[in-house]
């Protein structure tokens, strides 16, 4: 069975990537085989910093025109046979989750941001997916991003940065 390690990201908040976001891809999706990014990129430069990797993202409520016009607000990506749900989110983190189920039909997984809060639960057979934010701390305690792991399940990974 084919196996993938995928990075996930999300509210990276930035106009051009710098050092410490360097940092993180350099540290934690050196080797993944694709990255995942739930959105409030800001700008499309930012994603310079994955080099040759494939990147699937949405756009969120900070974006910028630029990104607006490239990523969609939701997607669903197929990967390894796994349908994966993709979006930013909206609103108060209050009742999140379930407004993000019912965006959604026939998937493993949905990876989605916006709180800034880490989040790696299966709710309703599905595993809900936040990195949190690796480089804006207002609303989590701790910067963050993670990885999936697809095989013959998908698992995640949160991956505390300080």
């Amino acid at each position: 069975m084919l196996t993938m390690k995928i990075g996930v990201i999300s509210d990276t908040h930035l106009n051009i990537s710098d050092d410490r976001l360097e940092k993180i891809v350099e540290d934690h999706f050196h080797d993944v085989d694709l990255v995942l990014h739930a959105g409030d990129i800001v700008d499309l430069e930012v994603l310079d910093v994955f080099g040759d990797k494939e990147v699937y993202a949405v756009s969120g409520n900070m974006d910028h025109t630029s990104v607006r016009e490239i990523f969609p607000e939701k997607r669903v990506v197929e990967i390894a046979g796994w349908r994966i749900g993709l979006i930013h989110g909206w609103g108060s983190p209050s009742g999140l989750e379930e407004k993000l189920l019912r965006e959604f039909e026939d998937v493993a997984c949905i990876v989605y941001g916006h709180t800034h809060r880490a989040v790696n639960a299966v709710r309703d057979g599905v595993l809900l997916f936040n990195p949190g934010s690796p480089t804006d701390r207002r609303f989590a305690k701790h910067n963050s991003v993670g990885i999936l792991d697809i095989g013959e399940e998908i698992t995640g990974t949160i991956i505390t940065l300080d």
